[in-house]
Parts: structure tokens; C-alpha cells; sequence
């Protein structure tokens, strides 16, 4: 196979990978279990501590916010492969599809919530005054200087930005040798943007994320064009910068209650890279690569509307079922709370993120044929194409 040819074929692999799909339920349910058991919040459940009613699984899960990395990661795997064979436009119209519609959804129901409960007792707190909802709604409230409506959002927006690198690679067209050129700018980026300092860079640049998503787009590369010493070395690479930088998000979290100390880098640095491995199995032909289960699918599914419901409408519940129910305990409040954000996403998923989604690629779809006929024409040639194996949906 010519690396140098700009839409080739994939070289091997299913239609969909499934064990991807189970990952990413991982680093979800990695993400839940840090907010509810392993948050270093004192008394986050009422009197009683986290680490006295559940001190194993406190220990456990307060190292679970490296779901996030372990989703940047995935990401960068999924989001390749959703870019090759496509035009820009097209991996716009996928991307807006894909992500808006249960993201405005969660963001209703966080606000219908609040209301509520100040109507009520159920503990649920987010600003919900008109210009802060309809800033979150459009996905980057941070940068407008407003709250979050929805905790976990943040992620949405570096999650954006590497859309926007992607972006920019794909109007040049992707082949083997650019990606592997980006990687490799993309890591010295990384580097000198530490070096310098400078908010400016670090917005554009992302470096505490940078080795992620590098590694997610190397491990692609080795799925469709097989294994090479240079993407070795890129992976390797990749692997020591993230490592390095690591410790920045490990200070992040280094504020812990009296009595406990704070996160290990050490343990934090094995998590990821014992994360990481699993999408080696995954994606480059490993024992995972093999996993055929079709609740993987249906878990990968389910993942992105449970990770942006289960903080701010998953522990408010668990709260309110411990005041509604005072012999119910902690444990079991939240084992209800995931169960009830479990049956919520998947009502999301099945009638607004594929009724809405589908409606929203019709619709812009349509729009660039009518507005921009030569930029479909390029669309229309280049699905001509071979194109790569189906992502199995965004993290």
C-alpha cells in the first residue's frame, strides 16, 4: 500500500470495533465513580465522610477523573478514523450531528432540575438565569465567561478545539505521511508551548492533552497501515510527554480533605498507561481487536449521554432519594442514581441524539449542496473512496 495516497483503504479491521465501544464505557463509568465516591469533597454525602462508609472504593475511585485522559485518548483514535475520506464540511456536519443534540438535552434537563428542585427539597444546584443557559448552549461557556450548567462540559471544549486541528489537516487531505508529520509538529507544539508559557498557544495547542490525542491517532494509524518503527517511536514518544505533563493534572487535583494524602503521580501514571494499553489491544489487532459483543455497541452508545447526565443530574438524584428515603444509605442511593442515568441515556439516545442527529445531517447536508456545489461535487468524489471503518460514534 502507497503511504502517500490521500484516501486509502483500510488495511484490516471490522466494520466496527466493539471493544472500543466498551472503552469508552469505561472511562465513563471511570468518570462516574471518581464524582460520586472519589471526590475529595469532606462530607460530600451528608455527615458521613466518603472514606468511612466506603474507604477501598474511595481509594479506588478518587483516581477515576483519569477517565478523562483515557477518553482524549479514544478520542483521538475514533475521531481519525471518522476523518478519513471525508471533506472538511463533512466531518463538520458529523461533528455538530453527533454532539449538539444530547448535549442540549442535558442541558434542558440540568435546568428543568434546578427548577424544580426550588420548588422542593432535592439538593440540586446550577445557575439557571437566561443569559448562563443560553451561553452553555452553545458549547463553549467557559470561554464566554460563564458558568457551566453542566459540570462535565469542559471537556466538550477541548474536545472542540482538537476538532478544529483536524479540521485543518483534512482541508489539506489526509495521507499516512502528513498525519505522521502532524503528530510529530503536533508534540514539539506541545513542548514549546510549555516551555513559553503562554495562555495564547496553550489554547490553540492543548498541551496537557496533546500525548493523547497523538496516541489515539498513531494507534489508528497502526490499525490501517499497519505496524512501522516510526510510529513506534511517535507512540513512544507521545507516551513519555503525556507522562511528563501529567503532573500538571495531578496538581489539580492535589486538594484533599484532612488525613489523606494526595494522588500518587506514580499511581496515576500506571492507570493511564495500563488505559492506554487496553486501546493497544483494541485498535492495533490485539485480543480485545476480536471482541464481537453487540451490548458493546449498545454501551458505546450510551456513553456520552450518560457521562453528560450522571454529575449534575446523577448525584443530585442520589441526594434526594437519601432525603426521601433516610434509611436507604449512600451506596445504595447511588447504585439507583446510575441505574435511573443508565435508563436515561438510553431514552436520550433513541429519541434525540438519532431522531434530532439525523435531522440536523439532512438538513446541513442539504444546505452545502444547495449553497456550495462545488465543495459537494469534492464531497461526492471523495465517498467515491475507500473509506475507513465506521467509529462507532464520538467520545
Amino acid at each position: 500500500m502507497q503511504p502517500d495516497r490521500p484516501f486509502p483503504g483500510p488495511r484490516h479491521g471490522p466494520a466496527r470495533l466493539a471493544a472500543i465501544d466498551g472503552l469508552r464505557l469505561v472511562a465513563a463509568l471511570m468518570v462516574a465513580a471518581y464524582h460520586f465516591l472519589g471526590t475529595p469533597t469532606p462530607h460530600f454525602w451528608g455527615r458521613t465522610r466518603l472514606r468511612d462508609f466506603a474507604p477501598f472504593l474511595h481509594e479506588i475511585s478518587r483516581y477515576g477523573w483519569l477517565g478523562v485522559e483515557f477518553f482524549f485518548a479514544i478520542s483521538g483514535f475514533v475521531i481519525c478514523m471518522s476523518c478519513w475520506g471525508r471533506t472538511p464540511a463533512q466531518f463538520a456536519v458529523s461533528r455538530i450531528a453527533r454532539l449538539f443534540p444530547a448535549y442540549w438535552c442535558a442541558v434542558l434537563l440540568v435546568v428543568a432540575l434546578v427548577l424544580v428542585s426550588r420548588a422542593g427539597a432535592w439538593p440540586a444546584a446550577a445557575p439557571v438565569d437566561p443569559r448562563t443557559v443560553l451561553g452553555n448552549l452553545t458549547m463553549a461557556p467557559g470561554p464566554l465567561g460563564l458558568e457551566l450548567v453542566d459540570g462535565v462540559a469542559w471537556t466538550l471544549w477541548v474536545e472542540a478545539r482538537f476538532y478544529l486541528l483536524m479540521a485543518v489537516l483534512l482541508v489539506f487531505g489526509l495521507s499516512y505521511r502528513r498525519v505522521t508529520a502532524f503528530c510529530g509538529a503536533w508534540l514539539l507544539a506541545g513542548v514549546i508551548a510549555r516551555e513559553l508559557q503562554s495562555p495564547f498557544l496553550d489554547e490553540f495547542v492543548l498541551p496537557r492533552y496533546t500525548g493523547l490525542f497523538v496516541i489515539g491517532i498513531v494507534l489508528y494509524l497502526m490499525h490501517r497501515f499497519g505496524q512501522s518503527l516510526l510510529l513506534w517511536l511517535l507512540l513512544g514518544f507521545a507516551w513519555c510527554y503525556q507522562l511528563t505533563v501529567l503532573e500538571l493534572r495531578v496538581a489539580d487535583h492535589a486538594t484533599v480533605p484532612p488525613g489523606e494524602s494526595p494522588p500518587s503521580w506514580a499511581v496515576c501514571a500506571t492507570v493511564l498507561t495500563v488505559c492506554l494499553g487496553l486501546l493497544a489491544l483494541a485498535g492495533t489487532g490485539g485480543p480485545l481487536a476480536r471482541l464481537r459483543r453487540r451490548w458493546l455497541v449498545t454501551a458505546g452508545a450510551l456513553t456520552y449521554p450518560f457521562y453528560l447526565v450522571h454529575q449534575s443530574i446523577g448525584i443530585p438524584v442520589a441526594k434526594g432519594l437519601m432525603r426521601a428515603v433516610p434509611k436507604l444509605g449512600p451506596l445504595p442511593a447511588m447504585a439507583v442514581s446510575v441505574s435511573c442515568m443508565l435508563g436515561l441515556s438510553l431514552l436520550m439516545h433513541t429519541t434525540v441524539e438519532r431522531r434530532l442527529g439525523r435531522l440536523l445531517r439532512h438538513r446541513l447536508t442539504q444546505d452545502i449542496r444547495l449553497r456550495f456545489p462545488a465543495a459537494d461535487r469534492l464531497a461526492r468524489e471523495t465517498t467515491k473512496a475507500p473509506s475507513a471503518a465506521s467509529p462507532g460514534g464520538s467520545p
